[in-house]
């Protein structure tokens, strides 16, 4: 949830709102939706304008949470603290003072009402088997930058919100039930989600750090988070494997493990050196694997539906 990316002092209004947005960053709702809507159309229940609509609701959420977590990160001075890379610490819009911090509180509330609208929308049609999703979804978004990540639960709602259950809440909305392939699906991207997340902090670990933020990087140490993302990242390929292999999915969703050959780098910087800077490149490749994998494995599932 706390993708970034750099602002650029030319921009206009509307550009600056994009960059509190992280707008380069949204197409993380768009890779979970396919992952989602490929599952639909595996089990026969793909329809597109409700696809349309949950892609509509996720990118509204990612926006909210975004442009809370910018306007509550230059409320407590973390983002006045850190080093930006493209991936990481802030957009930098507020603190070049390009724009108020209550106009990212703004587009935050609003993005957050528009994906409650179409949570509702779906509530009503689709029944309560949503409501968990609709009531956790809002905690998340919320609650994410001054509650779940001071509470070394950060990295576990994003892996959730912005993970496993948008893959199995668009695949939910179209079928009115929640079918195992569906949540097969979704396993995956709560792997990758938890780990977008959690290796975009190790270059923040100072001024969250002072900032009173707590996770895992901060509770675990560097080379224990490390190892925690290693592990998840080794999870997400199993992950693929055992489920396939079980029969719940395709032969042909095995070609989503191929992108986690993208975790060459990430994987050697965890295991040989946490203790130091994360290169740029490892951290892209985190952003490739994560996009690549839901867009196979949603692509992959289609195309089994067909042959």
């Amino acid at each position: 949830m706390e993708t970034r990316m750099n602002a650029s002092p030319a921009m206009g209004k509307m550009g600056y709102l994009a960059g509190v947005a992280r707008a380069p960053f949204l197409l993380l709702p768009v890779a979970l939706v396919a992952a989602g809507a490929g599952a639909a159309v595996f089990l026969g229940t793909f329809n597109r304008g409700r696809t349309a609509l949950a892609l509509v609701g996720l990118i509204a959420a990612h926006i909210a949470v975004n442009s809370l977590n910018e306007w509550s990160d230059m409320r407590t001075g973390i983002d006045l603290q850190t080093r930006r890379t493209p991936f990481s610490g802030g957009s930098g819009v507020l603190p070049s003072g390009a724009l108020p911090p209550g106009a990212a509180l703004g587009l935050g509330l609003v993005s957050a009402l528009v994906g409650l609208a179409i949570g509702i929308w779906f509530l009503a049609r689709i029944g309560w088997i949503l409501l968990p999703f609709l009531v956790a979804g809002g905690v998340f978004v919320l609650g994410y930058t001054d509650a779940l990540a001071r509470i070394g639960l950060g990295e576990v709602a994003a892996g959730l919100g912005l993970g496993g259950m948008a893959v199995a809440g668009t695949a939910l909305v179209q079928a009115g039930t929640l079918e195992r392939a569906a949540l097969a699906a979704s396993m995956p991207a709560f792997f990758m989600t938890f780990n977008l997340l959690l290796l975009n902090e190790f270059p923040d670990e100072a001024a969250d750090r002072a900032g009173g933020r707590r996770n895992l990087v901060i509770l675990l140490g560097r080379r224990t988070a490390a190892v925690a993302y290693a592990t998840a990242a080794l999870l997400t390929p199993l992950t693929i494997v055992v489920v396939v292999g079980a029969s719940v999915l395709p032969p042909l969703a095995l070609l989503a493990a191929i992108p986690s050959l993208l975790l060459i780098r990430p994987l050697r910087w965890a295991l040989a050196h946490a203790q130091e800077e994360v290169p740029i490149p490892a951290l892209a490749a985190n952003v490739g694997w994560n996009l690549l994998t839901n867009l196979v494995l949603g692509g992959a599932l289609a195309i089994a539906a067909v042959l």
